[in-house]
């Protein structure tokens, strides 16, 4: 039997992910039509034997109970419960917290995943891994530019074995393009190893020893666990060759909502908007919740989410449009509208022939600012922002409750 843990962190957490989280916690903002997690939760779903997924973070417990409440119509087979931690505890303090919970029934293994993440969640090629090697831990492993690498968790692995040899949380300096993608499959034996940190942790904290006290007491999965692990022999990497996205902030909702399109178009085409007469024109892969309403003049597409009640007027053109709409509100496109590299939030409205337009996420870049200025990037629009007709809105990030009659360029609008 498996069970598996989806951190999600807390309310303190995901400030880059701003202002889409200002109404709407990370974890269950839409993208390419259900919430982040629903995703992890559908790869989950598909383990035999899988019976039960604990949601862990620090949010109040109502804030995921609409979602516990879909899930459990959507997978019944699967026990869906949402953990409290009384105090943030650290992504490994979390699960140490709660280890009689996930203990409970004896499980043989447990999936950790991260919430922040988009991917194709090999899991049964990580369990079959896993069967073979039996180390403590298998993570799910893939290749970034070198450039980027040290922005993530870098790992030396054998060849031969996938062994990993040494694991460094964002190095300095360049060590290798293989990154850990923040999913992971425990051995429930791993409960000790993480004791040992915790242990370890008390009296370097102790002895104020800087090379492990943190600036708090919190119990990392990354820097105190799995670097333990790979010196121990105990860690192992599968490495995927599919798509994998970093959630981190409201720009990269865009490449993670077109990469779960993509997937859906190869695997899933019914999930799709299909293009038919007296329908809008269609362009890729585009998801278009049942109640929105689309002119059939308009262009969607290609990577393209436009979420419930949703009105696209006449002539609208959107180009890797990404439509982020909470389930009761509503987004307004008037005629000759265009959107491009965008997110636009809730109760929106886009006037006529305004153009909304963004740059492009090149590889798996997170900058918002450079050097005190604004960088080309998504643009992002905030809950109830209205862009009045005939305005261009280009790179920027606009927060909640703006009314904008003037076109602007690279800046944050407060």
């Amino acid at each position: 039997m498996h069970k598996a843990v989806i951190l999600v962190g807390g309310p303190s957490r995901g400030t880059r992910f701003r202002p889409l989280s200002l109404n709407v916690p990370k974890p269950l903002f839409p993208v390419a039509g259900a919430p982040i997690i629903e995703h992890h939760l559908s790869a989950l779903a598909k383990i035999d034997n899988l019976k039960e997924v604990l949601i862990i973070g620090f949010f109040e417990d109502n804030v995921f109970a609409n979602f516990i409440d879909h899930a459990a119509v959507e997978y019944p087979n699967i026990n869906v419960r949402y953990l409290r931690e009384y105090q943030a505890l650290g992504t490994a303090g979390g699960i140490y917290h709660f280890r009689d919970e996930i203990l409970r029934g004896n499980p043989t293994s447990f999936f950790v995943i991260h919430a922040d993440i988009a991917c194709d969640f090999p899991l049964q090629g990580m369990l079959d891994a896993h069967s073979k090697h039996r180390g403590l831990c298998t993570l799910l492993g893939t290749k970034v530019p070198r450039e980027q690498a040290n922005k993530f968790g870098c790992l030396i692995a054998r060849p031969e074995t996938n062994e990993v040899m040494h694991y460094v949380e964002k190095p300095e300096s360049f060590i290798s393009d293989l990154i850990s993608c923040g999913v992971y499959l425990f051995d429930s034996a791993v409960f000790s190893e993480i004791k040992a940190a915790l242990d370890n942790k008390k009296n370097a904290h102790e002895e104020n020893d800087y090379l492990w006290s943190a600036p708090d007491d919190r119990l990392r999965l990354e820097q105190d666990l799995l670097r333990p692990l790979s010196e121990g022999k105990k860690l192992y990497v599968f490495e995927t060759q599919n798509f994998w996205r970093q959630i981190k902030t409201a720009g990269s909702a865009v490449p993670a909502n077109a990469a779960y399109l993509e997937k859906y178009a190869a695997g899933a085409p019914e999930r799709l908007a299909r293009k038919k007469e007296g329908s809008p024109d269609i362009v890729g892969a585009v998801y278009i919740h049942p109640s929105a309403q689309v002119d059939p003049s308009a262009k969607i597409g290609p990577n393209v989410s436009i979420g419930p009640r949703a009105v696209i007027g006449k002539g609208t053109e959107g180009l890797r449009l990404a439509l982020a709409v909470h389930l009761i509100d509503i987004l307004s496109m008037q005629a000759g509208s265009c959107i491009l590299h965008a997110v636009v939030g809730w109760d929106s409205r886009i006037g006529t022939w305004a153009r909304v337009e963004g740059s492009p996420v090149q590889g798996h870049s997170t900058t918002v600012t450079r050097n005190g200025v604004k960088s080309q990037s998504i643009t992002i629009l905030g809950k109830e922002v209205s862009v009045k007709d005939e305005i261009i809105i280009r790179n920027c990030i606009v927060l909640p409750h703006k009314e904008l009659k003037a076109s602007f360029h690279n800046e944050i609008l407060m």
